[in-house]
């Protein structure tokens, strides 16, 4: 019963980590901010489609810097954890950042200047590490949790897990505090909950102090049931950990198979943390969606992730990582495919009414394949790197998993940023995930399905 309770307390984080990527990255802050930066341009003089490229790139510029921080410092904190055989105090250390960053994104008000829009990036930005780091130095402790034949059920059961705890904190987000920007009304068509402010947007900005909150009640659970595998406890040495990255880092040209999983992860995991990091961004400029129709966008794919999630890691057990990893990957290149080619006007040519609601259909079926397809990646792609690595070297290994993932992550905002200034479009702007998915799928060719799992 110990491990049962110490699984489900792994579990746990999942759940109260979610709603950071579901809330704030994609479907509430996150266009929340492109109103107010769009806002700010066109009060600067900018019309309406540039002031909407400019906020994509913004908010773009803003992951890329995130994602550096990330890419740099996770392979070193993670030969630190395994060097000194502590992992559980750094996720206290990093839930710090998550908390902090969360909670300050309420002074995020309508009408801010510029210098509004660098703290908001910034906020986000400290959030969005520690959320990060926090989930490096708990994947590390999938391995001591089962057998290997397990992992993949277990993986896919933890995103399944984690999808419903941020289904439900957007459900309760949506019904009783977000508000409409024009009627000032929640998805119920009541005022939100407390007395906020609708004119200072007080329903939508309280996500921030929601998702912090999330995080400290669920993270109970995990603090409770988990604890440190039985390791030696050995004194922090910089050196020691140095040497010990300086070697894995050496042995990827005798681990093929590892060197080309972190290298195929490096973009397709990334390509897809940009879809979900621009998705409503997208929705609200292209489509011009309001926060409450991305929110209901949101709890589709966040259902067909839920469930894509638990069916995956089922498949990941039956059958192994890497097919899960592919046909996932196919899908989300056929998704990017369709959201370049829609306008209002037409999908690749094929025209249509501005005022059907067939874009608005089509997007929403874009957003079930990108819940599902993205929840399956993830979880299959936490069962693959678990394949390479063992209990006692995981937290570096998933530390290396990291930077591989943060390094393209870097370069997918980046290029959105890039694409959607030279463009001046936000639709031509997602271009360049097509590409990244496309070279992951190449290099996974040559990874073992069994990644380095004895025979």
């Amino acid at each position: 019963m110990g491990d049962r309770k110490r699984i489900w307390g792994w579990y746990f984080f999942d759940w109260a980590s979610q709603p950071y990527n579901t809330l704030l990255l994609t479907f509430i802050f996150g266009p929340y901010f492109a109103e107010i930066a769009r806002g700010y341009y066109m009060g600067a003089g900018l019309d309406e489609e540039a002031a909407k490229a400019a906020a994509q790139a913004y908010w773009g510029w803003g992951l890329a810097i995130a994602s550096v921080a990330i890419a740099v410092l996770a392979p070193l904190l993670g030969a630190i954890a395994d060097g000194t055989g502590r992992r559980l105090v750094w996720v206290w250390i990093f839930s710090a950042f998550y908390v902090v960053g969360s909670y300050g994104l309420w002074w995020v008000a309508p009408g801010g200047t510029e210098a509004m829009l660098f703290w908001a990036v910034c906020l986000f930005g400290l959030g969005f590490i520690g959320m990060e780091f926090a989930t490096i130095f708990t994947n590390a402790l999938m391995p001591s949790l089962t057998q290997a034949d397990d992992l993949g059920a277990i993986s896919g059961t933890g995103f399944a897990f984690g999808y419903l705890g941020g289904l439900l904190a957007l459900v309760i987000m949506l019904l009783f505090f977000a508000e409409g920007a024009d009627s000032g009304l929640t998805l119920l068509g009541t005022p939100p909950l407390f007395g906020l402010d609708t004119e200072a947007r007080e329903g939508t900005r309280f996500v921030g102090p929601f998702t912090a909150i999330w995080y400290v009640v669920f993270m109970i659970p995990f603090f409770l049931w988990v604890k440190e595998p039985h390791t030696d406890r050995r004194p922090l040495h910089l050196g020691r950990a140095f040497d010990s990255l300086r070697d894995l880092i050496r042995s990827l040209r005798y681990r093929r198979s590892l060197l080309a999983y972190l290298a195929s992860s490096l973009f397709y995991r990334d390509a897809l943390n940009a879809l979900y990091g621009f998705g409503g961004v997208y929705a609200s400029g292209v489509l011009g969606w309001s926060i409450i129709q991305i929110g209901i966008f949101g709890i589709v794919g966040a259902v067909t992730a839920m469930v894509a999630a638990f069916i995956g890691g089922r498949a990941d057990r039956a059958f192994g990582p890497k097919p899960v990893i592919a046909v996932s990957i196919l899908v989300l290149m056929l998704v990017c495919l369709v959201i370049v080619g829609m306008t209002r006007e037409g999908v690749w040519g094929v025209a249509m009414d501005p005022a059907s609601s067939v874009p608005d259909q089509i997007f929403f079926a874009c957003g079930a394949l990108i819940g599902a397809a993205g929840g399956s990646l993830q979880a299959a792609s936490r069962t693959m790197m678990a394949r390479h690595t063992t209990p006692d070297r995981a937290t570096e290994a998933f530390g290396l998993f990291a930077l591989s993932g943060k390094v393209a992550s870097f370069i997918a905002p980046a290029l959105i940023a890039l694409a959607t200034t030279v463009s001046g479009s936000q639709r031509i702007g997602i271009a360049p995930l097509v590409v990244l998915f496309l070279i992951g799928l190449v290099l996974l060719v040559f990874v073992k399905p069994k990644g380095e799992i004895p025979a």
